[in-house]
């Protein structure tokens, strides 16, 4: 039976977890409003809890709405709408949540404006995820959504809901996954009959890697008619493992997301600890540098040269591509490209390898990078 985290005070990896969930928020929110004028977003928080902590900690619907504040001049100068749904089926933590969420909103004049301009509106259900996705799914593929699914246990990691929001083209979706419980009961029917995933294979690798290796398998299952990207961020807590699985087919999106994962971990931008060990292999080694182990980004850097090097990269535009595949932000890109350049190894007709998403794709800016 999955524990109640509310319970108790957050813990700090339940406030990784949130502040990953906000600081998307936050990101997602302006990119939205600042696009098609007076066009409809969605977002959905299908396990919202009671709003608060024991300690009055704000969880995820009152961290929304305060990005939706900090929104507040674009939405009203974009005419954006923006209609949001909280939900929670534990029917005392759905009372706190409403109580919650109409308390702050009579503190906050920009939220009761945007709401009377019929801007903002917003819903609170007592439901059965089981029973309400089903019912809110054309919503979700209709506008441009934001979904959250923070359950607790594995009951609603279903490949149904999966491939639903795969297929919803202008959904990005974060989705907390109790990976932990599939090294524990994975191989049990009701496991097998939610997510079917092959343990063996799973458990191949180490088990701090046990998010990512559920991951691939669900990168496998994607619908072929589908053009998602799926990231993780693993999350441990004692000796149990945790994690978010970023799901979006546009690629401003994942830009989005790899920089709030990379500003909540700098060293490896998956996870809130050192899973590769990559402070230990920072340090200089005693036996010098034939025995170095290379750190995440330093991996990175390395294929990004030897492609570059290759052809196979040969614009700005193929190495911000191959930057968000590999999990990484245009900064690490930037700075191995800039030192090739500085090294003699290629050439570009420009001050900086402008290796962003707005250079590319708002500012038409093309850059060619020529081997010497």
């Amino acid at each position: 039976m999955a524990r109640n985290i509310h319970e108790q005070p957050f813990d700090e990896e339940t406030i990784t977890k949130l502040r990953i969930f906000e600081i998307y928020t936050q990101e997602w929110l302006p990119t939205m409003i600042m696009g098609k004028p007076g066009q409809t977003i969605c977002i959905f928080d299908f396990f919202a809890g009671p709003g608060y902590d024991i300690k009055g900690v704000p969880a995820s619907p009152i961290r929304i709405l305060q990005q939706i504040i900090n929104q507040y001049g674009n939405i009203l100068a974009k005419k954006t709408r923006i209609c949001i749904w909280f939900n929670e089926l534990d029917k005392q933590k759905y009372e706190q949540l409403n109580k919650a969420v109409k308390e702050f909103i009579s503190t906050s004049s920009e939220l009761q404006k945007i709401i009377k301009y019929h801007q903002l509106s917003y819903k609170i259900t007592n439901k059965d995820f089981a029973i309400l996705f089903p019912e809110v799914l054309d919503i979700i593929q209709e506008y441009p959504t934001l979904a959250i699914i923070d359950q607790n246990g594995i009951k609603f990691a279903s490949e149904e809901y999966f491939s639903a929001l795969c297929s919803a083209e202008c959904t990005d979706f974060l989705y907390y996954l109790s990976s932990s419980y599939f090294v524990r009961f994975g191989e049990e029917k009701a496991f097998q009959m939610n997510l079917k995933i092959d343990m063996e294979r799973a458990r191949a690798q180490p088990y701090k890697y046990i998010h990512e290796s559920i991951l691939q398998q669900l990168k496998e299952r994607i619908p072929f008619n589908s053009g998602v990207k799926l990231y993780p961020f693993t999350i441990k807590k004692d000796s149990n493992i945790y994690g978010i699985i970023f799901g979006a087919s546009h690629i401003r999106a994942v830009d989005k997301f790899l920089s709030t994962a990379w500003k909540l971990n700098g060293i490896n931008g998956c996870a809130n600890f050192d899973i590769d060990n990559d402070v230990e292999h920072s340090s200089p080694n005693l036996f010098g540098d034939e025995m170095h182990i290379p750190t995440k980004i330093e991996r990175f850097k390395k294929k990004l040269r030897e492609q570059i090097l290759a052809r196979v990269i040969r614009t700005n535009e193929d190495a911000f591509l191959f930057t968000m595949e590999e999990g990484h932000i245009p900064s690490h890109a930037l700075e191995e490209i800039k030192e090739m350049k500085k090294e003699g190894l290629i050439t570009y007709n420009s001050r900086s390898p402008l290796v962003n998403y707005s250079a590319i794709y708002k500012d038409h800016k093309n850059i060619n990078f020529s081997l010497k």
